[in-house]
């Protein structure tokens, strides 16, 4: 072979190697983009729940111008709201009854105005319950301690509060549908995209939130949990 058929050949050779490479890089390339694609997506999963716990705090003041004698109404008062409550099933353990707080009002210099009375003290008896209705249906009740001559006192400092405790009984169930609700999500962008689901590249589970259902009914919760996954797209 001269010398020029062994140029031809070698040309022939480094064409059809460049080629191949060429060839390998572009799907190299394509595979590379591909597995770039993604689609990001979120799915909800919400639960209506009743509330199992409730803490009911019942608040009074007692006022007057001798200190043991308004003392004395406090502890005679307290004694009557636990009796009230013992008496329509109210477990002992389920109530305490915290230290009276005492405000000496003639001795508020910021006040200029006369004083009907120098002592006011402020009491409260606590409901702790995991007996949600019973507890429920005697707050609405609580009118009958009025009726006995209880002040009882709107105090926005110590709210009736429901609260719901029961979470991880609830958490997988509810992980498992946000996630299929993800997943589908995800399947429609893809079918609309004329693409195929791959596998998740990245899986973010947000935080549950327990809420009240709304302003009414303080004792119904609304659980929620929003999962966000983002999935490789494939042609």
């Amino acid at each position: 072979m001269n010398n020029k058929a062994i140029a031809i050949a070698a040309s022939v050779i480094l064409a059809l190697g460049l080629l191949s490479l060429g060839l390998c890089m572009r799907s190299g390339l394509k595979s590379f983009n591909d597995s770039q694609r993604t689609v990001e997506v979120r799915g909800l999963s919400t639960r209506e729940v009743p509330a199992n716990h409730v803490t009911w705090p019942i608040s009074f003041k007692q006022v007057g111008n001798d200190l043991p004698q308004v003392y004395s109404a406090v502890s005679q008062t307290n004694d009557a709201i636990v009796t009230f409550l013992k008496n329509n099933g109210i477990s002992a353990s389920d109530i305490s009854i915290s230290a009276p707080q005492m405000t000496d009002l003639s001795t508020d210099r910021y006040n200029n105005q006369p004083i009907p009375f120098n002592y006011s003290v402020t009491s409260v008896v606590t409901v702790s319950s995991k007996d949600v209705d019973k507890v429920h249906a005697l707050i609405n009740r609580q009118g009958e301690l009025m009726k006995q001559g209880i002040p009882i006192s709107s105090d926005y400092s110590n709210p009736i509060t429901y609260s719901y405790t029961d979470l991880n009984s609830i958490k997988p169930a509810m992980i498992a549908e946000a996630t299929k609700n993800a997943r589908e999500a995800a399947q429609k962008f893809a079918d609309d995209s004329e693409s195929q689901i791959g596998k998740i590249k990245e899986a973010r589970q947000g935080q549950f939130t327990i809420e009240d259902r709304d302003n009414y009914t303080p004792y119904i919760k609304e659980v929620r949990v929003v999962t966000t996954l983002v999935y490789y797209l494939q042609d």
